[in-house]
């Protein structure tokens, strides 16, 4: 019986030790996988190496590594866990990546500045107002169009910003609308609760007349994420947004934030976004 035992153990060590070498079809290096790593506490989960570096969230960098994105000391790494060890090079997509310190920008944002990492057309991009915020390459979360002004976050954690964009954490969001004419009390009430939007369904958490105000002033709280979307709400009971400024994103307000500036999330806030459900 012991010598069936460890026949049996022999062959399941013949199998890990086996040639793990395999030459890929498409290039000159080879495929390595998780079972070469002796120490399967020391190191950090290549996944989460990836979304350190600020590239995706944990999930999309499986997807990436499953498609061969990614590759570890020069070698094709295709393990989902694959542990990086502190010496090691990770290249993604041939750039070579490393985690970062996590960094949390909010910037009010003016007018006229575009939400994109640049532009072909030379036009102002918010990635200009933050361009001294940290060392870190941040990227800002969402969008707001061209014309549309207030709180706009930028971080390089790509855990939290597929967090903070993803519809089912149901983020809030209130912006203030000022309209070109003034808003009927039966069109308010259309807009409470449901409405159809180019064949698509967007719920209004919340929608009123600022207090104090002229009722072209409006306060409307979503969380969907649809380009577009607060205007083209108005536009579906027939009213064009004049101006657009989100004052709430994530419970994080402008408060002592001037049009234009930026600041670093506190600690507190950063863990209440991290506690988001």
């Amino acid at each position: 019986m012991n010598s069936n035992r460890n026949s049996s153990r022999g062959r399941q060590e013949g199998k890990k030790n086996a040639p793990l070498s395999r030459k890929s079809p498409k290039k000159e290096y080879k495929k390595i996988t998780a079972v070469q790593k002796t120490d399967e506490s020391a190191g950090i989960r290549l996944n989460k190496y990836i979304s350190n570096s600020g590239v995706c969230s944990r999930r999309e960098a499986d997807t990436y590594i499953e498609h061969g994105s990614v590759e570890v000391n020069g070698k094709l790494v295709t393990e989902m866990g694959y542990k990086v060890q502190t010496d090691d090079i990770v290249r993604f997509d041939g750039t070579s990546i490393t985690p970062e310190q996590k960094k949390y920008v909010l910037l009010n944002k003016p007018k006229n500045y575009i939400t994109t990492m640049d532009d072909e057309r030379g036009r102002k991009t918010v990635m200009e107002l933050v361009a001294n915020a940290t060392k870190e390459r941040i990227y800002p979360v969402g969008r707001l169009d061209r014309n549309t002004t207030g709180l706009l976050l930028f971080t390089n954690d790509g855990e939290m910003a597929k967090k903070l964009t993803h519809p089912k954490h149901n983020v809030r969001k209130l912006y203030h609308a000022t309209l070109d004419n003034k808003l009927a009390l039966k069109d308010l009430e259309k807009l409470r609760g449901e409405v159809i939007i180019e064949g698509k369904k967007v719920f209004i958490d919340a929608v009123s007349y600022v207090d104090g105000e002229p009722k072209t002033e409006i306060g409307i709280e979503i969380h969907s994420g649809r380009n577009r979307i607060v205007r083209k709400i108005f536009e579906h009971v027939g009213y064009k947004v004049t101006k657009l400024d989100r004052v709430i994103f994530a419970e994080l307000t402008k408060k002592n934030l001037p049009r234009g500036r930026w600041r670093e999330l506190t600690n507190l806030e950063v863990s209440k976004l991290q506690m988001l459900k």
